[in-house]
């Protein structure tokens, strides 16, 4: 860099880089943003679904995805499809590199062939890792219903979206995972110790009803259940998937298995890709620039096109 190109840098406005770089960041979001937009003749062929879940069997889910990009989106890093069902709340969850749909559905397969009953239906967003063609075609061949929530309406997922925050975002934080040794020891997290855990272990109550009080509104809950208990009530259920959580809620002690889970996230963390801090000399580099930025005369200029 020549002294005079690093005055003109030092010395140009905001309102002129936005003026100098406004054709080529159109021609970068064409780039970026015209590929994976989902198509509308698809999306014409998976419903919308606005109302609020009124179902009395297992077997219809939320679904989405998690990401592990942490400061950097770059490159292809972990997601984390997560899937909760919306009668018994049990929570089946993979961990996939990248959002290729063909490695979705292959997550979404996997399970599905897990879960204790069968799998009825999902609604997810509109994401293109779910409104794409090889998904569609799945749920079409195993009969599956498939619908999707509205654009930028998380309100529509509500269920998966706080499934989000307390089984994945909680646990794995927001560090990025990019490797396979990572992928490997995140998926045995997800379908063991963390599995018993969340559906054998850890009950909720759910909302039955609501009673208008005046001005206010009365929430009526049900008692607290484990999702276990709430798959082992309905009938819908396959007892000899069943049959094993059975076994293992009389031999397992959550109190070791949380210690487990624990320990797995220990060595999951030392995995993850942590960038390095800007170094001591490239940090006093910018500040001398900018620095000789305000010392020039153009500087008291640039500020009246602010």
């Amino acid at each position: 860099m020549t002294p005079q190109l690093e005055a003109q840098l030092g010395s140009i406005s905001p309102r002129t880089i936005d003026g100098r770089l406004k054709p080529k960041k159109h021609e970068l979001k064409r780039d970026l943003y015209g590929r994976t937009k989902p198509g509308s003749l698809l999306k014409h062929h998976i419903p919308l679904k606005t109302d609020c879940w009124d179902v009395h069997s297992p077997g219809f889910t939320e679904v989405d995805l998690v990401s592990h990009s942490g400061d950097c989106a770059e490159g292809e890093f972990l997601h984390s499809l997560n899937m909760t069902d919306i009668h018994t709340t049990w929570v089946e969850t993979r961990a996939v590199m990248g959002k290729g749909e063909k490695r979705v559905a292959e997550a979404l397969h996997q399970m599905r062939s897990g879960l204790p009953f069968p799998l009825l239906g999902i609604d997810s967003d509109n994401g293109s890792e779910f409104i794409n063609n090889h998904l569609y075609r799945y749920c079409q061949a195993t009969s599956v219903q498939f619908t999707r929530g509205r654009p930028y309406k998380k309100d529509d997922n509500a269920h998966i979206e706080q499934k989000n925050w307390t089984p994945v975002r909680k646990l794995m934080g927001y560090v990025r995972y990019d490797s396979n040794e990572a992928l490997t020891a995140m998926n045995d997290l997800y379908e063991k110790e963390l599995r018993l855990f969340q559906n054998l272990f850890q009950p909720s109550v759910k909302l039955i009803k609501k009673i208008r009080v005046g001005s206010r509104i009365k929430r009526v809950y049900d008692a607290p259940k484990t999702p276990f208990q709430r798959v082992g009530e309905s009938a819908q259920s396959d007892p000899s998937k069943l049959a094993p959580f059975k076994k293992l809620l009389e031999s397992v002690v959550p109190f070791l298995l949380s210690k487990t889970i624990e320990h797995k996230l220990d060595c999951l963390y030392k995995r993850a890709h942590h960038r390095k801090p800007p170094t001591i000399s490239s940090t006093q580099d910018k500040a001398s620039n900018n620095e000789r930025a305000d010392a020039s005369p153009s500087s008291a200029e640039s500020g009246l096109d602010r």
